[in-house]
């Protein structure tokens, strides 16, 4: 008898770390779990070492397929270099359609089914072009999906600035969002930025459905306002599919040999790992706040120190890895305190493997930025967090974590707003350590670890839902099919 016709689905991912491990852990749960085969196009960062190394990892042992596009010249479009993130990314996956269309054209195959990240919304449109099943990734969190498709009716009835307002932004059966919690690209409507994204939220129903990076117990109130016609009416006829948690597995190999004899030596949940993910940066002074804040803590640390930013908290996206101790990142920090804290600490100069040092039976607490593939690390390793949000979505991601999930602690005043100093700074890192909050927080995400790995199990919420996307898009081709 004839072996079923595997499905070939083609991934689009736009360029940064954020955004191309959510899609690469997709494109492996549908070969793995779904027996589907997998291209993933994707823009990559230039001389992004982090994402090399991403790269490289997939392809060994190959189980996926890998195509990087060629970048396009910003500079033809009058993008200068000081263009928001938001923007050079919406304007280089733009810019990359024909590129796209081309590679698609040359594969032995045609593909059965195409997938976007957030970014690449206007790609959609490819799929209609093919006859395929098409679908938006969203590799992030309900609430936020809730905002972003709710943003086109608020930027017809919201008048002025949303930060200005003293009244939060209502999304329909969902948690209020503060006016200072707002996504970046919402912070200023005179930018091109917020432009690309009142676009995009009108686009990502426009596919045939949505997968989501998390898990029905994680959201549940969330994602039925997302699935209720009367509520959030605009994504009815687009089905909401949870997948996560997705994150990169564990490979203890890429630790260093220094790193993990140090780990090992010190007591379990111990350590208060440091890190603002692959773009976030710190100013000076608040780096120098942060240093005394861990040495005053008396806790155990790993740091991941990247030199100050000048201008931006996201001063890293766009070259992430780039950097190490040879550059003098070492001369920010107080006098003495690598002297001082030598029995404590270990600084990782620029970049960290962050989920195998997450995932290290010594580490019980993660001072983090709150980007979602961080959040989701860290509650799938059962690690508390201490939620210091930058850019982006990190605000909304703070809130929830802190408000909602309670899995976190935050400074009193926005990290991006004020300097946060080093008495506030202790108190958060022994409250999480060492405190009875801390052993609250700690029980908590540990439930969620347990019920984060029973969705992605065989039988789980997250497991069927991807098998249930998998059969509606079979049942779409046939559709096409019989149509034409």
């Amino acid at each position: 008898m004839e072996k079923p016709k595997k499905l070939r689905a083609v991934l689009l991912s736009s360029p940064g770390m954020g955004h191309l491990v959510p899609v690469i852990e997709l494109g492996n749960r549908l070969v793995a779990d779904n027996g589907f085969e997998v291209t993933i196009f994707i823009l990559p960062l230039q001389a992004s070492l982090a994402e090399a190394e991403i790269i490289e990892s997939v392809m060994t042992p190959k189980l996926l397929d890998i195509v990087e596009l060629p970048p396009p010249d910003l500079s033809a479009v009058g993008l200068g270099p000081d263009a928001a993130v938001v923007t050079r990314l919406a304007v280089m996956m733009r810019e990359s359609r024909q590129a796209f269309r081309s590679a698609l054209a040359a594969m032995e195959a045609w593909p059965d089914v195409l997938i976007v990240d957030l970014f690449g919304t206007e790609h959609l449109c490819i799929g209609d072009e093919l006859g395929i099943p098409r679908y938006a990734y969203v590799a992030t969190n309900a609430w936020f999906l809730a905002l972003l498709l709710h943003l086109p009716t608020l930027d017809k009835e919201v008048k002025g600035e949303y930060v200005d307002r003293t009244e939060p932004l209502e999304i329909p059966g969902c948690k209020l969002v503060r006016p200072e919690d707002v996504v970046d690209p919402m912070l200023d409507r005179s930018d091109q930025q917020y432009r690309e994204f009142v676009r995009l939220a009108g686009e990502i129903p426009m596919g045939d459905g949505i997968l989501l990076n998390v898990w029905e117990d994680l959201q549940a109130e969330t994602l039925a306002a997302l699935r209720n016609e009367e509520l959030l009416g605009r994504v009815a006829n687009s089905p909401v599919y949870t997948v996560g948690p997705l994150i990169r597995p564990v490979r203890p190999a890429v630790l260093g040999k220094e790193l993990l004899e140090w780990l090992d030596k010190q007591p379990s949940d111990s350590v208060m790992f440091v890190s603002f993910g692959s773009g976030g940066t710190l100013s000076a002074e608040q780096l120098v706040e942060l240093a005394w804040g861990l040495e005053l803590s008396q806790q155990r640390f790993i740091w991941v120190l990247r030199q100050p930013t000048v201008k931006s908290l996201d001063g890293s996206y766009f070259d992430v890895g780039k950097g190490g101790v040879g550059d003098g990142v070492l001369s920010f920090l107080p006098s003495g305190f690598t002297a001082r804290t030598r029995d404590i600490g270990f600084i990782l100069p620029s970049w960290g493997p962050q989920v195998e040092i997450l995932s290290h039976p010594s580490v019980g607490g993660f001072l983090s930025h709150c980007g979602w593939n961080s959040t989701l690390e860290s509650i799938a390793n059962g690690v508390p967090m201490i939620a210091w949000p930058l850019y982006a979505e990190q605000r909304l991601n703070a809130t929830l974590l802190t408000e909602e999930i309670g899995v976190a602690v935050r400074p009193k005043v926005l990290p991006s707003k004020k300097i946060v100093g080093r008495e506030e700074i202790e108190k958060l890192v022994r409250t999480v350590m060492v405190e009875k909050e801390g052993h609250t927080l700690r029980a908590r995400v540990r439930e969620l670890k347990s019920s984060a790995q029973k969705a992605v199990a065989e039988g789980g919420s997250s497991y069927g839902s991807l098998s249930k996307m998998k059969e509606d898009c079979k049942m779409m081709i046939r559709q096409i099919k019989q149509a034409h």
